[in-house]
């Protein structure tokens, strides 16, 4: 499975490790990705997503449900 978010659409991007004396390697910053759990009223199911920390904030906010509205108008899930 790809370690994207399926909310926020958050994904791995890359950069570099930088030693002290100034050697670049290249590494990847990952997302925070929780699996969860969530109970859709509207739908009348329960639905697992691969979420970051900052998609769980937006699901805590606006709720489960316009979340994923707003993530299929975006094509992120």
């Amino acid at each position: 499975m790809s370690r994207v978010c399926q909310i926020t659409g958050k994904r791995a991007v890359v950069g570099n490790n930088v030693s002290h004396s100034n050697i670049k390697t290249k590494r990847t910053f990952k997302p925070n990705l929780h699996t969860k759990k969530f109970y859709v009223p509207e739908l009348d199911e329960w639905v697992y997503l691969k979420v970051s920390a900052h998609g769980l904030r937006h699901i805590n906010k606006k709720g489960v449900y316009a979340c994923l509205v707003e993530a299929a108008e975006k094509g992120v899930l």
